[in-house]
């Protein structure tokens, strides 16, 4: 399976930022570039799993910075030191414990 970089594009001072920070690069093993964009936006924890709720059966998994192209780019990276062999996980990235639920290193070990 391919390994992808999700870097943020959009500048610093963005104001699209401002609906979903950023959490730098992150880098994901995925069957493609939009899949990429999935396995990064499921690393982070969505509303309902948490106690601060937008509203009763409302998600929030949707408006992730991952999943617009204006705020990240997805780049394949073959240079990579992960393997390609595995599930479609976050192998690598900036985001925070508070963002990240599950983050699998090249070895499987869960870490964050």
């Amino acid at each position: 399976m391919p390994i992808y970089r999700l870097e943020p594009s959009a500048a610093p001072d963005d104001p699209r930022w401002d609906n979903a920070p950023t959490q730098g690069t992150v880098i994901v093993r995925a069957e493609s570039p939009a899949d990429a964009r999935l396995v990064a936006s499921e690393a982070e924890a969505d509303f309902l799993e948490v106690d601060a709720k937008p509203g009763d059966g409302v998600s929030t998994s949707f408006a992730s910075a991952f999943r617009n192209p204006l705020l990240y780019s997805v780049v394949e990276d073959t240079g990579t030191r992960f393997a390609a062999e595995g599930p479609r996980a976050v192998l690598e990235g900036d985001l925070t414990r508070d963002v990240l639920l599950t983050t699998r290193t090249a070895g499987g070990d869960a870490k964050g």
